[in-house]
């Protein structure tokens, strides 16, 4: 009974002075307030031990102050939270919530710490580390300059569908996470959060890492009051995981009044529409050095940054930190770097700002995306410059022509369809789709049905080849079935004249 009652009365001191603190109550350090009321709850225990009476009394008091203390704390800071939306104050807020707290007491990390540059940040809610960094814009990452992130941010604009913020108001945040694991459940710790963002003449990068979880409390709170002054939010992947993780911190920790809706450019989706299958893989690091010039050496994988961080909540040693800080610190500026090369691509910098790709399946999945993101007319220079490249597939002519034919653009369709053809014909795995979209366009535009027949014909050979002698099964069946159809169809149309 009398270790119930010590913890309810340690439960009690805690809540009780973190929320007269809130209040502006106590001015004292929370570690002061705490070891008060820890050393006065401590005496009394053995008092009670001989009276059952007095000991259940004073367990049912203590019980009923801690939902008081707790009520008050939780409406105090739901009321905090959602006033720091509305003032979208980023530096001021955080100056008036965090670091008066550091004015009143000091707080010394041991020296292991020196090396990696961190300092602590501290609230009512708690405290956590923070290691900033600034480059000039002048610093060049890989083949773009940071200098180059001001002139773009306009031209992502396009990423804004519904036009809800204006692009010349623009202010990009590039967030990434180092977590615990790789799901999106209540179990998957954030401990490091990286954010980069402009700040005058410089990109500063700013990354927050909690020692322990109890810590992460506070550094929900610092993001509470830092990120309603951004409009964009800049991830890789982030629209699946970074964000979702983040924001089940806010309501886990009880931030549910929190309110922050930015343009999301998840760069992972261009990503994938330009390279998936021009690059062997499109993760981060992989588009970075075979796009962005970017090579990196000594560097922590960021599947080693879980095992890096427990080790170090086993034995205390956070030299190992200092790697996944330099990760996760690539990361932004990668981010930034990709963010800069896209920004071109809607500005209209290919062939200026950036070089023209050189394979033919780039070439025209440049175009669909510029397409797809509202600017065909930067489309169609790159449509034509595929169209006259030798090194293009069937597959990837079939899908300009397809376009082409959707636009109503036959002229250049039908040369696509044509070339595709030819190319088939020497394929070791020949596509017969541009055999079937010419023999349509010869049926059903020009009605010349020889032509069309011999097409339908070549095309069920070429089909029934690929099976080598097998029955087909499924899919291929029907496929067969409809090429026979067609067959039919235009053989008894010749008979009829």
């Amino acid at each position: 009974m009398s270790g119930l009652r010590d913890r309810l009365l340690r439960l009690r001191s805690s809540q009780a002075a973190q929320a007269e603190r809130m209040a502006g109550m106590v001015e004292r350090p929370a570690e002061a307030a705490v070891r008060d009321e820890y050393a006065q709850s401590n005496v009394p225990a053995h008092e009670h031990e001989h009276d059952p009476q007095a000991g259940a009394e004073d367990e049912a008091g203590a019980m009923a102050r801690t939902a008081d203390a707790a009520e008050l704390e939780l409406g105090t800071r739901s009321t905090a939270c959602s006033a720091a939306a509305p003032e979208k104050a980023h530096r001021a807020g955080e100056a008036s919530v965090y670091n008066a707290v550091d004015a009143d007491n000091e707080h010394e990390l041991p020296p292991e710490w020196g090396e990696i540059g961190v300092r602590v940040v501290a609230s009512t809610e708690g405290e956590f580390l923070v290691r900033e960094s600034r480059y000039p814009l002048a610093h060049r990452h890989g083949v773009h300059q940071l200098a180059e992130l001001p002139v773009v941010q306009r031209a992502l604009g396009a990423f804004d569908q519904a036009g809800s913020v204006d692009p010349d108001g623009a202010n990009l945040l590039f967030l990434d996470l180092e977590t615990t694991g790789l799901g999106v459940g209540a179990g998957n710790v954030p401990f490091m959060v990286g954010l980069a963002y402009l700040q005058e003449e410089a990109f500063v990068v700013e990354q927050m890492l909690i020692r322990h979880p109890a810590e992460e409390r506070a550094m929900i709170g610092y993001l509470c009051a830092m990120l309603p002054s951004f409009t964009h939010l800049v991830t890789y992947n982030g629209r699946t995981f970074d964000w979702p993780v983040l924001y089940n911190r806010f309501v886990l920790h009880g931030f549910r009044t929190f309110e922050w809706e930015p343009v999301h450019i998840d760069l992972l989706h261009p990503s994938r529409s330009i390279w998936r299958n021009t690059l062997v893989s499109c993760k981060l690091s992989h588009v970075e050095e075979e796009r962005l010039g970017i090579m990196r050496s000594d560097d922590v994988p960021g599947s080693l940054a879980p095992a890096i961080y427990f080790q170090y909540l086993t034995d205390g040693n956070p030299e190992p930190l200092l790697g996944v800080f330099k990760h996760n610190e690539t990361d932004m500026l990668s981010l930034a770097a990709l963010a800069i090369r896209f920004g071109h691509f809607l500005g209209g910098g290919v062939g200026t700002l950036v070089p023209v790709p050189n394979e033919a399946e780039e070439l025209l999945r440049t175009g669909l995306w510029l397409e797809r993101m509202g600017k065909a007319e930067l489309a169609e220079p790159l449509y034509a410059r595929f169209a006259e490249h030798s090194g293009a597939s069937a597959k990837t002519m079939c899908l300009l022509a397809e376009r082409d034919k959707k636009c109503g653009n036959w002229n250049r369709a039908v040369l696509l369809w044509q070339k595709a053809v030819r190319a088939s014909e020497d394929a070791v795995w020949p596509n017969y789709d541009a055999h079937i979209a010419l023999a349509m366009y010869y049926e059903h535009k020009t009605k010349e049905l020889e032509r069309a027949l011999l097409l339908a014909e070549r095309a069920f050979e070429l089909a029934d080849g690929r099976h080598g002698g097998l029955r087909p099964q499924g899919k291929r069946r029907t496929e067969l079935d409809l090429i026979r159809k067609r067959i039919d169809r235009l053989r008894l149309k010749r008979s009829k004249g």
